[in-house]
């Protein structure tokens, strides 16, 4: 593993920039954002799916731009844009200001994780390619941690000396992702076309994209808790800013060691039925805070639900590489991100409406747990398809 230093320190610190700090720092931030009255509430929770947009037009345009530029430079100014999001932040700028960064660090945050795991299963032999192709996602969890620890030590402050600080350790997370980039092999971060070939048999179409249909509802459990979770048990639930941000830091603690767990399980029972356990999991542990909120339900929630958020990102990317090969990967994740991104920006706008009108978030954890649900359900119908195409005589003729 020693060997793969490179890839993982590049794809470690691409997903703390990308997700860890671009998206979940600002989920602790929104309460203090309402009582500091820089935005209304309805406003601030608009703020946190705007980084859901930017992540959509981030995923559609990653591929692309990594085609015609060097990959180095595509994710070196991706991590320069979230690390100058935090710091044009760091002062009331109004809703439309806010708005353009958090986009904007929602593109940049699409393209470092659609890019850099790409890259490391492309740099990683098969047999620690599961372990690797996982693990690079840890970063959104360490981001998660450090935003839980670092906020409401950097809040007894001010808000925004926060920005602030967040955006510094941005840069030294930059610093170290281009280390790790610099030492990759030279082919493969340099701009070339790919040609991706199509699957041998239809069927396998139809596999890749119930896949992808089961992550897009992934996309809608994976909203109430990244976005809506500290704020609703902060006021909603009326537990305050410390309790929920104790929660945060379980989160965060979970979301790091997620896929190191999800990748322990992989090299045991293999991909696909990974995906079955961590959808099941997860669907359960989305519910579990409409049923009680009492500590314990919390916790479990927190730590299922952090350590499934990017564990299933982790699960899918290498069940997407099984199937159409690690050189059409970056191709058929990227546009499997943007489905993802799509229904997730979806979700997250339709749930801050939901929340505009109703004044409370409990019905989303009920919509989440239940699309996990039936997530769940194509995975099952994708094993299915995949059995059905071996034993057809296209199949085995081919």
């Amino acid at each position: 593993m020693f060997e793969s230093w490179p890839v993982l320190l590049a794809g470690i610190m691409a997903t703390l920039v990308g997700i860890g700090l671009a998206r979940f720092a600002y989920t602790p931030l929104i309460p203090v954002l309402i009582e500091a009255q820089w935005f209304s509430a309805s406003s601030a929770v608009y703020l946190g799916a705007a980084n859901l947009l930017g992540y959509l037009v981030g995923a559609l345009s990653a591929h692309r731009l990594t085609e015609r530029f060097a990959s180095r430079w595509v994710v070196a100014l991706s991590l320069a844009t979230i690390v100058l999001s935090f710091w044009f932040c760091a002062f009331p700028g109004g809703f439309y200001w806010f708005f353009v960064w958090r986009v904007l660090s929602g593109v940049s945050g699409a393209i470092l994780l659609v890019v850099v795991p790409s890259l490391a299963l492309s740099c990683t032999p098969i047999d620690r390619r599961a372990m690797v192709g996982t693990l690079v996602f840890s970063g959104v969890g360490l981001g998660a941690v450090l935003s839980a620890v670092v906020i409401p030590l950097l809040l007894a402050v001010s808000l925004s000396v926060t920005w602030l600080v967040l955006g510094a350790i941005g840069v030294l997370a930059a610093l170290l992702c281009d280390q790790g980039m610099k030492r990759l092999p030279a082919q493969s971060i340099r701009a070339h076309p790919q040609v991706v070939g199509k699957p041998a048999i239809p069927i396998m179409t139809l596999i890749v994209m119930l896949v992808m249909a089961a992550y897009a509802l992934d996309a809608v459990g994976f909203v109430p808790h990244t976005v809506f979770w500290v704020d609703y048990l902060a006021r909603e639930q009326g537990f305050g800013q410390a309790p929920a941000s104790f929660q945060w830091a379980l989160f965060g603690l979970g979301a790091a060691c997620g896929p190191l767990l999800v990748g322990l399980i992989v090299r045991r029972v293999g991909w696909h039925r990974t995906l079955l356990l961590v959808f099941s999991a997860k669907s359960l542990a989305v519910l579990l805070p409409v049923l009680s909120l009492s500590l314990l339900s919390q916790s479990v929630s927190s730590l299922v639900v952090g350590a499934l958020s990017p564990g299933i990102v982790a699960v899918i990317s290498g069940r997407i590489a099984e199937l159409v090969g690690p050189s059409a990967h970056k191709l058929v994740w990227g546009r499997t991100t943007a489905v993802f991104a799509a229904a997730q920006a979806f979700a997250g706008y339709a749930m801050s409406a939901f929340y505009e009108q109703g004044q409370t978030y409990t019905p989303l954890f009920v919509m989440s747990s239940t699309a996990l649900a039936l997530g769940l359900v194509l995975i099952v119908v994708s094993r299915r398809a995949e059995q059905r195409g071996h034993s057809s005589p296209t199949s085995s003729g081919s």
